[in-house]
């Protein structure tokens, strides 16, 4: 019994690991990039917004280029486990060139950020999808899969204070109030740490639910989508999603510096997004005590309610007002980010049930990746076009037209998009009251292939 509970320990720590791996780089990317490109390498704001929505959309597309080549993985380590292990390294290496700063021509530097964003994304795509797909294949039981999903999310948390906490002051540290030689000083440190936790998510962690070996065609895997009803409410909830969290925190320090004039509040701001552990760590206590739509709804609402208060603490000049309609939409938007990732193992399974195809890596690639990077876009390209439209220019005093404009990218966009993502998954309780006899037919069917392949 204590070896049980040792090798469940083991395990999800390494399923947290592997996303805290992923957060020392893609954190940065996500919360100061626009930053970066704007205020530190010189890039116009409607430039850089091209770049984040081009470089998505382009990434994007290749999520379900990713999903059909973990689908013909077929490795003594797995299909998805084997990606930590051959993705790290050239993870980590765009991830480092990303923040480098070549003096170049403006039209050059478009070119160069263009290039090193999107191979990065790419790589992000290839080495954190498995990290969703392997999720059906530690365990069948749909409770533990809520487990596993709150421990990824508490990775995710972690990295993401980590990063917001140590960044901005290392890049001040090492760089000597030269921000460019700080960020190429610091992100190969993240980068290390990265490759580290990634071979600790491979050796750890292995793919247990065995599946019937099946050579599937690309119009074959598709088929696991047709009629995939819940996968479908996931998708475009999740595309809503987040293109409101990008939006929010990629707007935020711009909404801090020239809104409310508290620039040293950037990263508390940011760091903040450690409290929402606070609501993903009762997320399996919830999700007993009502359905996971329920808690989907409830989180998505929530981080709408987060974004009003923020919006009446601005007007009225109360910052504290604002830190708490921060923290409302941090602990909301936990369990709104958290939920998808668990059912999108349910909507695998629902694939297999109504078509016979199981395409774990296909399915969470398209779900997950696809609507990350998607929505990442957006959300990244929306503000930086919404502040150049009002006359942003970085450095100095804000015009009125260009602060109403920070605070339409920072507080309105999110608030449509958060409110906008909720509406598919009012549908969704139908499908989630019919995993009990989903599971079981499903593991009918393998125990009788299993005795018809054991007599052959």
């Amino acid at each position: 019994m204590q070896g049980m509970a040792s090798e469940h320990f083991k395990m999800r720590f390494s399923y947290a690991a592997s996303e805290v791996a992923g957060q020392l780089i893609f954190c940065v990317i996500s919360f100061y990039i626009l930053k970066f490109y704007t205020d530190v390498y010189g890039i116009s704001a409607t430039a850089a917004g091209s770049i984040l929505l081009i470089a998505r959309c382009i990434d994007a597309f290749d999520a379900p280029i990713w999903g059909i080549l973990f689908e013909k993985t077929h490795s003594r380590w797995g299909k998805s486990r084997p990606w930590f292990l051959w993705l790290c390294i050239p993870f980590a290496v765009f991830g480092v060139l990303t923040f480098v700063t070549p003096n170049l021509t403006p039209a050059l530097k478009i070119v160069y950020a263009t290039a090193t964003y999107v191979v990065s994304s790419i790589l992000y795509t290839g080495i954190n999808t498995p990290v969703t797909s392997i999720l059906a294949a530690l365990t069948p039981d749909s409770h533990e899969r809520v487990v596993l999903t709150s421990f990824r999310m508490f990775g995710s948390k972690l990295g993401v204070l980590f990063v917001n906490l140590t960044v901005l002051h290392l890049v001040s540290a090492f760089g000597h109030g030269n921000d460019r030689k700080g960020f190429m000083l610091v992100m190969p440190l993240y980068a290390a740490g990265s490759v580290l936790l990634y071979l600790v998510a491979f050796r750890n962690l292995k793919e247990t639910v065995q599946e019937r070996y099946q050579k599937l065609s690309v119009r074959e895997s598709l088929g696991a989508l047709r009629d995939n009803a819940p996968w479908f409410i996931i998708f475009l909830s999740s595309l809503f999603f987040w293109i409101a969290f990008i939006a929010r925190i990629s707007s935020a320090p711009f909404f801090f510096q020239y809104v409310l004039h508290r620039s040293e509040l950037i990263s508390v701001a940011n760091s903040l997004d450690v409290v929402s552990l606070g609501s993903i760590l009762f997320l399996p206590y919830l999700c007993r005590r009502t359905s996971k739509r329920n808690v989907w709804i409830l989180g998505l609402i929530g981080s709408v309610a987060g974004q009003l208060v923020v919006f009446v603490g601005a007007s009225s000049h109360l910052v504290l007002l604002v830190m708490v309609g921060w923290v409302i939409g941090f602990l909301a938007s936990g369990l709104a980010m958290a939920i998808p990732f668990s059912v999108l193992s349910d909507s695998v399974d629902y694939g297999e049930w109504k078509s016979g195809v199981r395409a774990a890596g296909l399915l969470t690639a398209v779900g997950a990746a696809f609507c990350l990077k998607a929505g990442s876009g957006l959300g990244g390209a929306l503000p930086a076009w919404i502040l150049a439209s009002c006359g942003y220019i970085p450095n100095m005093e804000q015009s009125a037209r260009s602060i109403f404009g920070i605070e339409i990218s920072c507080i309105w966009l999110p608030a449509v998009a958060y409110a906008l993502a909720s509406i598919p998954v009012f549908f969704y309780h139908r499908y989630e009251c019919m995993e009990p006899h989903i599971q079981w037919e499903l593991g009918e069917r393998r125990r009788v292939a299993a005795m018809v392949s054991e007599s052959l």
